[in-house]
This record gives C-alpha cells, structure tokens and sequence, in this order.
C-alpha cells in the first residue's frame, strides 16, 4: 500500500501546499452578507415551492370541484326520476294530487330534519368557537 502513495508522490499527483493559495480569514461584515445573501436565496427557493404546491393544488382542485359539480348533477337528476316515479308509481292507489301531495310532504319532512340538524352542527362549531376565546 506504501508502495502505492510513493508512486503518486513521485508522479507529482501530490498537492504542494506552497501551490495553494492563501486564504485570508472571512471578516464578520463578509459573513453577514454571505448569510443575508443565503437568506435571500432560501427565501426565493420557498416561495417558488410554495407557488408549484399551489398551482398543483388548485390544478388538482379544480379537476376534483368539475368532478364533485358532475357528480352532484348526475344525483340530483336521480332524485328527481325517483320523485317522478313516486308520483307514478302512487297515482293509480290515492290519485295524482294525493300522490303528489304525499311525495312532497315526505320532502318537506326530511328537509325540515336535515336543516334542523345542519342547525345543530353550526350551533356546535360557534359554540367550540367562542369557548376557545375565552
């Protein structure tokens, strides 16, 4: 192994310290600018991640919301064939407006159940809301 390093000193692979230039020591005015200047650099580089994340994000986003507005059409039309077909489908049993009346009765009541629970949730949320104030 000897053999080897002294086959490269002799080649001149060896780096002469005389060679090498000499380096005075860093003031601390060079230091602050060279971290004022890293500063600068870390602060951009986050900014232009944080603006991809965005961009991802809302191009996500928005693909999903398209998907999400379909989806809510396609249900929605569902519901009204289901409807439609409840109205049909009691008609030759009470007639058309007792049909028509019993469908939208069951419609009013559970609307009415779900915007008194969706009044419960809210109610909980400000109630969580005003108690972290306190």
């Amino acid at each position: 192994m000897t053999e080897q390093f002294s086959d490269f000193e002799q080649s001149g692979g060896g780096v002469d310290p005389a060679d090498q230039p000499v380096r005075e020591p860093a003031s601390l005015s060079d230091d602050l600018f060279a971290l004022i200047d890293d500063g600068k650099t870390y602060v951009e580089a986050e900014i232009q991640y944080q603006r991809t994340r965005v961009a991802f994000a809302f191009d996500r986003g928005r693909s999903g919301a398209i998907f999400a507005i379909a989806a809510f059409a396609v249900l929605h039309l569902a519901l009204v064939a289901l409807v439609v077909g409840g109205v049909i489908a009691l008609t030759p049993m009470i007639g058309a407006w007792g049909a028509t009346a019993l469908v939208v009765g069951l419609l009013v009541a559970a609307g009415v159940i779900l915007a008194l629970a969706a009044r419960r949730r809210f109610a909980r949320l400000a109630t969580a809301y005003r108690e972290a104030r306190r």
